[in-house]
């Protein structure tokens, strides 16, 4: 049972990671990647909209800095090394 929760919280951070390369472009709504992308907001949300309403953007002059995914890897780690261990 504890292979099955790494694995999937893996998983999971590979999708983040996805998720955070993703948003550095911009995706046209009607392309097959619009698709990909809604798939990887519909599972990052529920995790990252929680930390972005408890942390906010690190403003850089003009530019903000989303630090939720950051905090998300940290935790993802953190409980990898509890459970995986």
């Amino acid at each position: 049972m504890a292979t099955l929760v790494c694995s999937l919280l893996q998983l999971y951070m590979l999708v983040l990671i996805v998720r955070v390369v993703l948003s550095w472009f911009p995706i046209s709504p009607d392309g097959s990647v619009a698709t990909v992308a809604g798939f990887l907001y519909l599972v990052t949300d529920p995790v990252l909209g929680p930390l972005r309403r408890v942390l906010p953007p690190l403003r850089m002059g003009a530019m903000a800095l989303d630090l939720s995914p950051i905090v998300a890897f940290f935790g993802i780690s953190i409980l990898m090394g509890v459970l995986c261990s």
